[in-house]
């Protein structure tokens, strides 16, 4: 494994992200709540936030990341493709 020169300080949300994982929508699967989620094909994403709140990103542009924490992403009303869950 590669030397990490920042491994004894601590992450803290501007810190860059660490982790990633493919995200397969679901209207009811909860997921790690994330830190952002990068979006590799246009369109909408709507996903419960950290607080249970939903909400719809309209016309979200290829190559976005979203600076959200979401535990859902839903299949209905997502037209958005190709998304990571950034950690």
């Amino acid at each position: 494994m590669a030397s990490d020169r920042y491994a004894g300080m601590s992450p803290g949300l501007l810190s860059p992200y660490v982790g990633a994982v493919a995200i397969s929508k679901s209207d009811s699967t909860v997921i790690e709540t994330t830190r952002g989620i990068y979006v590799g094909g246009a369109g909408d994403v709507k996903a419960t936030m950290q607080d249970g709140s939903v909400a719809t990103f309209v016309g979200v542009p290829a190559g976005t990341i979203l600076p959200v924490r979401v535990t859902v992403v839903w299949s209905a009303g997502t037209s958005a493709t190709n998304m990571v869950a950034l950690y």
